[in-house]
């Protein structure tokens, strides 16, 4: 098992960083997002302590993948929960911050699903599809959907919105399923994942 106590603080600060991330939201962060969060201006600078966590046996990085890093050795990691995480909010009017949570829903059918993950629904942009605001919606994690499949999409600035998706000719198309509402259009989106149940509380 790899030691924390031998990094330093920053290696430290960063690797809590990438474990959060990870087990927060199934994916971890990208250099740019560690470089914010961290006030460290160069890209340079953020790879230089990735490649000391991933000689230290602590990640993975694939070349060339934004958002490849792996935990390879967890010291402080617990027992896998059995629900479906609940990572935070999403918008079904306008875009919303993406704002991450850390709580479980707990669901027979779906426990152990590492492939899929929760979110709660604000706004009635999708109430013609029966998702209501207050909703929580099953997502099953991908980066790729065919025109017409309802999925969890996040922008350009970090703002995630649930909206079915076409891909027009220049743009992207984020239709809304509400007569009362216009679709939102974007140069460029990154895919999230694809509903694929709803759950609702009375």
């Amino acid at each position: 098992m790899a030691d924390l106590e031998a990094l330093t603080s920053r290696q430290r600060e960063i690797y809590q960083f990438i474990r959060g991330k990870i087990q927060g939201r199934g994916y971890g962060p990208t250099v740019r997002e560690i470089g914010t969060q961290f006030e460290i201006k160069s890209p340079n600078g953020v790879m230089c302590h990735l490649k000391a966590l991933q000689k230290k046996g602590l990640i993975h990085r694939e070349p060339n993948m934004s958002r490849a890093i792996q935990l390879l050795d967890d010291p402080t990691s617990s027992p896998a929960p059995t629900g479906v995480r609940l990572i935070g909010r999403i918008a079904a009017g306008s875009p919303i911050e993406a704002i991450e949570q850390d709580e479980e829903l707990a669901f027979t059918e779906w426990e152990g699903a590492e492939d899929k993950f929760a979110l709660q629904v604000t706004g009635e942009s999708m109430i013609e599809e029966h998702i209501a605001d207050g909703d929580y919606v099953i997502i099953h994690k991908q980066e790729h959907a065919r025109d017409g499949q309802i999925v969890a999409v996040r922008d350009s600035d970090g703002e995630a919105t649930l909206k079915r998706i076409f891909k027009e000719k220049n743009r992207i198309r984020l239709e809304p399923a509400n007569k009362t509402m216009k679709p939102i259009f974007r140069d460029k989106v990154d895919i999230i994942g694809v509903l694929v149940g709803v759950v609702r509380k009375y």
